[in-house]
């Protein structure tokens, strides 16, 4: 599951970046996360990597926000999308 970090040093292997929606992006260094590496390769061997992620598991990389949404300012009158 490792990247190939063979041409980390080439600028052009990066361009991709300054496309990349928020998402995209924290996708980009979540699964370059050894800790989070080591967890998915337990799903996979475990054979459970179609199920869903239990909350904990979301809370721990961050695939979750901690609370409920609220109003961004005052006076807004709408809630933001969690």
């Amino acid at each position: 599951m490792r990247p190939d970090t063979s041409h980390w040093r080439d600028n052009d292997s990066y361009d991709y970046f300054d496309t990349l929606p928020i998402e995209g992006l924290a996708w980009e260094c979540l699964r370059r996360h050894e800790p989070y590496q080591r967890h998915y390769q337990a799903l996979l061997t475990t054979r459970a990597e179609k199920a869903p992620f239990p909350s904990e598991a979301q809370r721990q990389w961050g695939l979750r926000f901690p609370g409920q949404a609220g109003f961004v300012r005052l006076g807004a009158r709408r809630f933001l999308v969690a």
